[in-house]
């Protein structure tokens, strides 16, 4: 008995946007997709394949995306010939492609210099047509877009030779100083006339456009923290260094002082003995206690962001964890995620929290965010809720350093 295969149909958004990223791409070379989280991007972009009549495309993607882009391309059954890697195997196509897909583009976005992958990417695929893609292009800065576009001859900033002539353009720069050296600050770009330069460029996809109405409800618990984490936490902040019987923490610089007192007030930290040889130790479990009973009837997912974050909730039995700064998975399937903890980046912890929604999902969105008291999680989360970084001058500010 054979089994017949139910393909699916691209939506009208889709079909819709996949025609306008058509014409741009024939117009310019290049495209850029900004679409939110679930709102269809992959099937779109395949459906620009197909409308480009690309008989060789190409796909570079995270590579727990893989997997699900595949499945698609059969599921929307395209006949082009489709290759999908992640960006970590870029050295190993050597395929002759008439169009290239980036997705996760903002993956090539550093600044002021090129990663290694922007490189390879522009000395492989510089001469082809390509489709960038995103729902976060620039959240950190302005300046994330011109390397993104610079892997192509079609960049609108080909003028440019490299990122430091296009920012005496188009980025306020800034004398800042790191400790007794001086470097120049290229974060504030000039948003307005780099919107401009970028307009017939890009394609945005929402969520609303793709039929989901997202209604994420957040909310945060408190629980008390343990006297020996204040403790710990207090006598870091005022001396540098928590000396136990054989092992110590340390933190010398700044950035090691706010990491530790980020890993103290979740329950563990990196220690180290008098060879330097580090470990990471459990402080107490009070916050993963607290979830085991909080959430004992419901199907959840708890995001973690030290490993030592990881341990304690396996040793605990709590059977869903992800890293909260990992991309590409979808949460649908879960009652609500939980935030045992998070890092000081806006962008990962916004592409993070939107994973929730998809298209598929018709319940109101719950989100718990534990937070300690009197400790660092909510003053992270104030700065991090807004897409800004908790940096350094901000840890500082917070604990009257």
């Amino acid at each position: 008995m054979g089994f017949t295969h139910h393909f699916m149909k691209l939506k009208e958004n889709q079909i819709n946007k996949s025609i306008e990223i058509t014409k741009v791409i024939n117009t310019y070379g290049i495209a850029y997709l900004f679409g939110e989280v679930r709102s269809g991007k992959t099937g779109t972009a395949l459906n620009v394949a197909k409308l480009l009549g690309a008989k060789n495309t190409l796909i570079i993607t995270k590579k727990k995306a893989i997997s699900d882009i595949e499945k698609q391309y059969q599921d929307f059954a395209f006949t082009f010939n489709l290759w999908v890697i992640n960006f970590e195997s870029l050295h190993k196509i050597d395929n002759d492609f008439d169009f290239v897909i980036i997705d996760e583009a903002h993956s090539i976005s550093a600044y002021p210099k090129p990663s290694l992958r922007t490189k390879l990417i522009k000395e492989k695929f510089n001469n082809k047509r390509i489709l960038l893609m995103s729902g976060t292009p620039a959240i950190e800065s302005y300046s994330q877009w011109f390397h993104q576009f610079w892997i192509s001859i079609f960049s609108p900033f080909s003028q440019y030779k490299n990122f430091y002539r296009w920012a005496d353009n188009f980025v306020n720069k800034k004398e800042k100083k790191i400790g007794t050296h001086s470097i120049i600050d290229y974060s504030e770009a000039k948003a307005e006339p780099i919107d401009a330069v970028l307009k017939p460029y890009i394609v945005k996809m929402t969520q609303a456009e793709a039929g989901i109405e997202i209604s994420i409800e957040e909310n945060i618990l408190y629980v008390e923290t343990p006297d020996k984490i204040k403790k710990v936490a207090e006598t870091l902040l005022k001396d540098r260094v928590v000396k136990g019987k054989e092992k110590y923490i340390i933190a010398d610089t700044p950035a090691k002082l706010q990491a530790k007192i980020h890993q103290i007030y979740n329950g563990s930290c990196i220690v180290e003995d008098e060879n330097g040889t580090t470990e990471a130790v459990v402080l107490d479990t009070f916050k993963v206690d607290f979830i085991k009973e909080c959430f004992k009837d419901k199907k959840i997912i708890v995001m973690y962001y030290y490993q030592a974050e990881k341990i304690m909730l396996e040793k605990a039995g709590v059977d869903h964890i992800q890293q909260s700064s990992t991309e590409g998975v979808n949460l649908s399937d879960y009652d609500a995620i939980v935030y045992l903890n998070f890092g000081f980046s806006g962008k990962n912890f916004v592409q993070s929290r939107d994973r929730l929604s998809s298209v598929t999902r018709t319940k109101k969105n719950q989100i718990y965010f534990i937070f300690e008291r009197g400790g660092i999680n909510e003053k992270i989360y104030n700065r991090v809720s807004k897409k800004q970084d908790f940096n350094l001058r901000t840890f500082k500010k917070d604990f009257g350093l």
